[in-house]
């Protein structure tokens, strides 16, 4: 199955018409035409099957035929991670993040920060593709970049996380998640946290937690904590 993507999907849809760049795709490069089924998700949930009635590379038509809505995870999972430094690693992050299974993304600046400035447009293209690609129908939330002070004044999920490589008493994953939770769990920059930011998000209830004896890049740390949880909860 090849899964397409449109926001403005509803339940209530009978006809969809997409737009040139994506009819260009459909009837050019992937050489679909009048007759074919093609799968649609609005990333809310929607599953629609729908056949072409109309396909040119500028301009495709279809009538769904079905629609149903997709069950959700029994636990949804928050990543508060810092922007690194070279971009395309955090590109890596959203991508294999939404493959393995996240529910929304936050960056966050940090005290040791080296990149404050991000680009949202791409982000959101690259959550897309990777929904599409591993065949899932809701799209993670990408919320604006935030300071961490400002952050942590937001958060009330079941369950708020910090990773830090300062030695301090730390728990693992295991021995706090729960199945159908909620969970937050901030990630630092290549700096790490600072002392005060630690310190900041422990007064506001996150938990220090340890990912394993090893010493993770920003995004392998986001990856192995987003794994770690969907492998719990399978």
């Amino acid at each position: 199955m090849q899964l397409f993507y449109s926001p403005t999907l509803t339940a209530t849809s009978s006809t969809f018409t997409f737009s040139r760049e994506e009819s260009k795709h459909i009837a050019k490069v992937l050489r679909k035409k009048e007759g074919d089924i093609l799968h649609i998700t609005n990333g809310k949930g929607l599953l629609c099957s729908a056949i072409i009635t109309f396909a040119t590379i500028s301009q495709c038509i279809v009538t769904v035929q079905s629609t149903e809505l997709q069950n959700k995870k029994n636990y949804r999972l928050h990543l508060a991670v810092a922007p690194t430094k070279m971009n395309d690693r955090y590109e890596w992050f959203l991508e294999k993040a939404t493959e393995i299974g996240i529910d929304e993304i936050t960056p966050i600046i940090c005290d040791h920060s080296e990149r404050k400035v991000i680009k949202p447009e791409r982000f959101e293209r690259i959550l897309q593709s990777a929904m599409k690609q591993s065949l899932q129908c809701y799209l993670p939330k990408l919320n604006t970049a935030i300071s961490l002070s400002e952050f942590l004044t937001k958060q009330n999920d079941d369950q708020l996380l910090i990773t830090h490589c300062e030695e301090t008493n730390k728990r693992t994953l295991k021995e706090l998640t729960v199945p159908a939770t909620n969970i937050t769990i901030l990630i630092g920059p290549e700096g790490d946290f600072s002392t005060k930011e630690i310190e900041l998000a422990t007064t506001n209830g996150y938990t220090p937690i340890s990912l394993g004896e090893n010493r993770l890049r920003t995004e392998t740390a986001a990856i192995v904590a987003v794994h770690s949880i969907a492998f719990m909860h399978s």
